[in-house]
């Protein structure tokens, strides 16, 4: 059965679609609102990443730092250091990506509570192509020292995670897509960093377990409502990666006994990784991986992309299917 809290449209054709990064801009100006210690830094994407309405908002408190995103990291950890919580914005190619080094070393090793949005995660971007297309950036985030890292699945969850991330003390990732995504979650919707969310629970006692994070989500759920009186199934919404949340994992995995992983990114190091590597220690399943396997993005509509890199929702049946197999 569906999280009461959820949207109730989610299943429909017309569903309200809305872009995550979208969520974001709306969820810095009201952090911005609430606390004058919140700045904005952007690397000339402004608009495209949504930070245009903390800018228009609060001119006084916004750095245009243009086309040099080692600096965007470098100097947000320089104001950090002075009392303020700053947020910076990129495509997440070139944030967390072309400034890793400087976010490890000036935000992270330092412990400073930078904000870092990378907009324009996964295959989804589309046409831009390959090289503009994040699919690493959850795996190169999570492995620094002292980072939060987080993956709304949905544009009111990236509201409430921008708003929450600016009251913690840790640099934070906050993972964004471009295109617009459906609206699976409401305004009652609970969202805790560090909490998972089962989003779908089977009347019955779950035969498998679903772990998904960003937008991908909302194909587990199709995937968890077509399959409703065949195979049982919980579907659990991982918004924080890092840190994980270990007692809602093993618990599904007790219940299930099988396992299997939804995410726009490539599947080494990435969300199901980290899955991975927590229940190989504490509590062993046979669990199947859905995301990208070792390879580039390409040109194309991001629905075509979702499908031909095997994230789409035969896809999910099928790892389904195989991992209940070896149960």
């Amino acid at each position: 059965m569906l999280n009461k809290t959820l949207n109730k449209k989610i299943f429909d054709k017309d569903v309200e679609q809305v872009p995550i990064r979208q969520g974001f801009g709306e969820g810095l100006l009201e952090a911005g609102r609430q606390n004058k210690n919140v700045v904005g830094l952007c690397a000339d994407l402004t608009d495209s990443t949504k930070m245009n309405l903390f800018r228009d908002a609060f001119p006084d408190r916004f750095i245009e730092i243009g086309v040099a995103e080692q600096n965007l990291a470098s100097v947000a950890s320089g104001i950090a250091r002075m009392g303020k919580i700053p947020f910076i914005t990129s495509y997440a190619m070139f944030s967390p990506g072309r400034n890793w080094e400087q976010i490890r070393t000036t935000i992270c090793y330092n412990d400073v509570p930078v904000k870092i949005a990378g907009s324009h995660a996964g295959i989804s971007v589309g046409p831009d192509g390959g090289t503009h297309q994040a699919i690493e950036d959850i795996a190169i985030t999570r492995v620094v020292p002292n980072m939060v890292v987080i993956s709304p699945c949905d544009s009111i969850e990236a509201r409430k995670a921008t708003i929450a991330s600016a009251m913690t003390k840790f640099p934070t990732y906050i993972r964004l897509a471009r295109e617009k995504t459906p609206i699976i979650t409401t305004e009652e919707t609970e969202f805790e960093i560090g909490k998972a969310k089962i989003f779908w629970h089977s009347e019955k006692k779950a035969e498998v377990g679903i772990i998904a994070t960003g937008a991908l989500l909302h194909k587990a759920l199709l995937v968890a409502e077509e399959l409703k009186g065949k195979i049982d199934v919980i579907v659990l919404n991982l918004a924080t990666i890092k840190p994980l949340d270990g007692k809602a994992i093993i618990e599904l995995a007790k219940e299930a006994g099988a396992i299997v992983t939804v995410e726009e990114h490539q599947i080494a190091g990435g969300m199901g990784s980290a899955v991975a590597e927590f229940l190989a220690e504490h509590y062993p399943v046979s669990i199947e991986f859905v995301g990208v396997r070792d390879e580039f993005g390409q040109s194309g509509t991001p629905e075509e992309l979702i499908e031909h890199y095997g994230m789409g929702e035969g896809s999910i049946k099928s790892a389904i299917e195989k991992v209940l197999k070896r149960k």
